[in-house]
């Protein structure tokens, strides 16, 4: 974040008395009361240190913030939980969307209107109550802008009906010339096609409209075994799991548990490994189905059950307070015996590792399929997401790298040449060619172009305008 290779200088009270005479919400320099608030993001490991931060109230706020970056020549990063974060945002204007967080259903249209602050679990429950379910993430905590951009691999109901973005009616947006666009299939195509799979490369989006599906009970739950069990576990789930119909979604998750308070007393400080399902069908047709898995070993913990969908994020249980952690995800294009093989090597019971969680997530269904209207969304036709996720402080950050890196490593011979854009470490933010493929890359950089010529918006996993 520089001009003409020099950083900029720090935002005075006086560069920002426009911004603040013209924003209804709040205008915050370094020092200021609640600066150290908004700065902070979900992974304790991460901090940014913007020249000033803007948290609007409304879309005409983000106008406000983003003639005002473009007129000192400063960069744009938008925030919400900041689950995800690249780099630190030095010189930067923020954009902490948290304030904008209202949700509407439409019971009738079965479809919901977001603010870009809105996180799932507020979705989630309004949703509930008009007995509709969103394609959500597993963790309520999860900002719905930022994991819907990316693309959005709903751990509930994404086997059957794709991926989040692909059921996004229209969006509202804020582009590098400060415009206030809302755009949908007809209005703006390009910028439309772009925005669903590439985050926020284009802009600031400040509300979203997508389906809602008739869902209001699940049966899903974790099946978790000792992890002294892993290959026979394995093994029976990668048999198991392509016979399935599309309303199963499931994953195998090795989970080496910390011994603190947050972890659920029967979990804690234990090595496991777990089959997570969501089952939209029959409670008898899911017990059925998962009985092979209740007895392929003895069962440490069995939470599958019957549910209301707003209990959903129960499945995966994930904390929903910060925490320090590193994680990054590849994609496979396919598990065979020699694979698995390799995942028990690298985080079996004989593994050296330091690794809390490798979770392999299997895709397929309608995660393959084009949507009626087509996005950048790069992963389809790929069978399985592999992530990795290691917890520990700053102090440890190559250590808890090294430990992620050698999971994915140990995986290459079977890795898919296309990434899931929510799966992406900070370190991987030059990757952007790699992380879409040469010919998809190449229409989102020209896209880029026209909407945002100077790249304002590049504290991401950028895509760079094309020449």
């Amino acid at each position: 974040m520089t001009c003409n290779g020099l950083p900029l200088p720090p935002v005075l009270p006086e560069d920002a008395e426009s911004l603040v005479a013209t924003v209804a919400g709040s205008v915050l320099l370094p020092g200021d009361a609640g600066y150290d608030d908004e700065r902070a993001v979900w992974n304790l490991n991460h901090e940014l240190l913007p020249a000033v931060i803007v948290v609007p109230e409304s879309a005409a706020d983000v106008q406000a913030a983003v003639t005002f970056a473009a007129r000192q020549s400063r960069p744009v990063m938008v925030k919400t939980t900041g689950h995800q974060v690249v780099g630190q945002a030095r010189d930067a204007v923020v954009i902490a969307t948290r304030r904008m967080n209202e949700v509407a259903i439409d019971a009738m249209g079965r479809t919901a209107r977001v603010g870009a602050g809105a996180i799932w679990s507020e979705v989630v429950k309004e949703a509930a109550k008009a007995g509709l379910a969103p394609l959500n993430g597993a963790n309520p905590t999860v900002g719905v802008a930022g994991y819907t951009l990316g693309g959005g691999l709903s751990p509930t109901l994404g086997r059957s009906q794709g991926y989040a973005a692909d059921h996004v009616r229209a969006l509202d947006v804020v582009t590098a010339d400060s415009q206030l666009r809302h755009i949908d299939a007809e209005s703006e195509p390009d910028l439309f096609w772009a925005l669903r799979g590439c985050k926020g490369n284009f802009g600031v989006v400040t509300a979203l409209k997508f389906d809602l599906f008739p869902v209001a009970r699940l049966y899903g739950g974790g099946l978790f075994f000792p992890g002294e069990q892993m290959a026979v576990v394995l093994r029976a789930w990668a048999a198991w799991h392509p016979g399935t119909p599309e309303n199963m979604v499931t994953s195998f998750a090795v989970m080496r548990m910390p011994a603190v308070p947050e972890v659920p007393a029967p979990l804690r400080g234990k090595f496991l490994v777990a089959v997570r399902i969501a089952y939209n069908g029959k409670t008898a047709d899911g017990e059925r189905m998962i009985r092979p898995l209740r007895r392929v070993a003895p069962v440490a913990l069995d939470t599958v059950a019957d549910m209301p969908y707003a209990n959903v994020a129960s499945i995966h249980n994930e904390p929903t307070d910060p925490v320090p952690y590193y994680e990054r995800g590849i994609m496979l294009r396919e598990f065979p015996a020699q694979a698995q093989d390799k995942l028990i090597e690298l985080v079996g019971p004989e593994a050296n590792t330091e690794l809390v969680l490798a979770e392999l997530r299997a895709l397929g269904g309608a995660w393959d399929r084009e949507p009626a209207v087509p996005n950048a969304v790069a992963t389809r036709g790929l069978p399985y997401s592999l992530l990795g996720v290691s917890v520990g402080p700053l102090t440890q950050e190559q250590q808890l790298k090294r430990s992620v890196a050698e999971l994915l490593d140990g995986m290459r011979p079977w890795q898919g040449d296309r990434r899931n854009a929510n799966n992406l470490a900070p370190d991987e933010a030059g990757d952007a060619a790699a992380i879409y493929g040469s010919e998809r890359y190449a229409r989102l950089s020209s896209i880029k172009k026209t909407y945002d010529p100077t790249n304002m918006f590049r504290l991401n996993h950028n895509v760079v305008p094309s020449p």
